[in-house]
């Protein structure tokens, strides 16, 4: 049995051939990537951008195509600034912010902008300064998510260019010097003591208000009462008016006579009056007024 001897086996035709095996292997690895999904490859040719490489897998031209850059897709956030601006009014405000985005086209990032992180962060910050410095204090404390969607779409219009796209931007919080809030916390409690007071006069105005139409409604009540027992009276009167013009005088003297007998009854039926002082012409009074009931009957 022969021995195997590595040299004569790497001489001549073999070697050629194991050379030509590994160049295989290595075209093979060069010429074929695969991309994760979370990630985009740019791809180079001499320099020179060839093409962009998705998720999966992807041919390339080996030894002459080279992958440049592998840029990530996931939506990313940059870390919360904290910048100063002035309202139109000539508060300094603190605003802190907060913005999320994602690459969309990495040939556009990787050859147009060295730092998009700190490209975008500096864009952001002067945005929201111009903005700010458009409203008036109590504009930007009130209509925070005007403000937001304001910014927002002048940073995407800002990145269009360097293959971007904002997700979100977030204005966290707007705080005021120590000097500011003061004097903010004062103005809010003289408008407290102000609408408490407007308040309290609504309610007394109210009040004089209710008692005044009160005393109107008693007064037209007491003006409706009068006015009934008046029309009560002529009524009547216009009733004795009528009685007199039928029966002539005697109609008149039957209710004097008839007026007469009655208060004398009522005087008598007083409690506690057992005596009854009539006079000589309450007599007659009672007398003429049998006579004329009689004459009636």
């Amino acid at each position: 049995m022969t021995e195997f001897d590595p040299l004569s086996f790497l001489t001549g035709g073999n070697l050629v051939t194991l050379a030509l095996a590994l160049l295989v292997i290595l075209l093979v690895f060069k010429g074929v990537r695969i991309v994760p999904q979370s990630e985009k490859y740019v791809v180079e040719r001499f320099g020179r951008l060839r093409t962009v490489l998705g998720p999966g897998i992807n041919l390339i031209v080996p030894l002459i195509d080279v992958v440049a850059h592998k840029i990530s897709i996931l939506e990313r956030q940059l870390p919360n600034a904290m910048q100063d601006a002035i309202t139109s009014d000539n508060v300094l405000v603190k605003v802190e912010t907060s913005v999320f985005y994602r690459i969309i086209e990495p040939e556009k990032t990787v050859y147009r902008i060295r730092d998009v992180d700190a490209a975008i962060a500096t864009t952001v910050a002067g945005i929201v300064r111009a903005e700010i410095g458009k409203m008036e204090l109590d504009q930007v404390q009130s209509n925070r998510s005007d403000l937001i969607a304001t910014v927002k779409a002048s940073v995407e219009d800002a990145v269009d260019n360097w293959g971007i796209e904002v997700t979100r931007a977030e204005v966290l919080d707007v705080n005021l010097d120590e000097a500011t809030r003061a004097a903010m916390l004062q103005q809010l409690n003289a408008e407290r003591a102000r609408r408490a007071a407007v308040t309290e006069a609504e309610g007394e105005k109210r009040s004089v208000e209710l008692a005044a139409d009160a005393e109107l409604y008693a007064a037209e009540q007491k003006a409706k009462a009068r006015r009934i027992q008046a029309d009560a009276e002529a009524y009547a009167t216009e009733v004795v008016a009528m009685a007199i013009a039928k029966h002539g005088i005697e109609a008149a003297q039957y209710q004097v006579a008839l007026k007469q007998v009655e208060a004398l009854t009522a005087l008598g039926e007083g409690e506690g009056k057992q005596t009854v002082v009539v006079p000589a012409s309450a007599l007659e009074a009672f007398g003429d007024a049998f006579r004329m009931l009689k004459g009636r009957g």
